[in-house]
């Protein structure tokens, strides 16, 4: 039997807000389990396309609104734990999208923490490289990074 298996697909958002100085900011939610600095992102959704996934995931993670990118920035792996103490590789497609609104409220405000970084610092806060690799490439490209 073939061990190799495809990753599961997930979506995620890249959620940035422009600073009056011309820049950005990053947002970064810790996980619910290892509280690692992570992007919103879950599985894909019945009747959404994959950006509209993501924005939702964004609104139940972090309570962000905003507009979504319709073209992904990229892709990048990781390894999710299942509460099976097992883990799956995960294949993560990455929208971006731009913050219009903080709520005060969402589903999951008490299971997890958010904070804004800049560009460099949320680069070096999370731990998958392709991720990392995202966010930079992302920030250099200006000003299409909302697709």
């Amino acid at each position: 039997m073939d061990m190799v298996s495809e990753p599961r697909r997930q979506v995620g958002a890249l959620p940035f807000r422009r600073t009056p100085e011309g820049g950005f900011l990053i947002f970064l939610i810790t996980s619910r389990e290892s509280r690692r600095w992570v992007i919103p992102k879950g599985w894909p959704m019945k009747g959404r396309k994959p950006y509209e996934a993501a924005a939702r995931e964004a609104y139940e993670e972090a309570g962000l609104v905003g507009h979504i990118g319709k073209r992904p920035l990229g892709f990048y792996l990781y390894d999710k734990r299942l509460k099976s103490r097992d883990s799956v590789l995960c294949q993560v497609k990455v929208f971006p999208l731009e913050v219009r609104k903080q709520l005060k409220a969402w589903p999951e405000k008490d299971q997890r923490e958010g904070y804004w970084f800049s560009p460099s610092d949320a680069a070096e806060a999370v731990a998958e490289a392709g991720l990392s690799g995202i966010i930079r490439a992302a920030c250099k490209k200006d000003p299409s990074i909302a697709g």
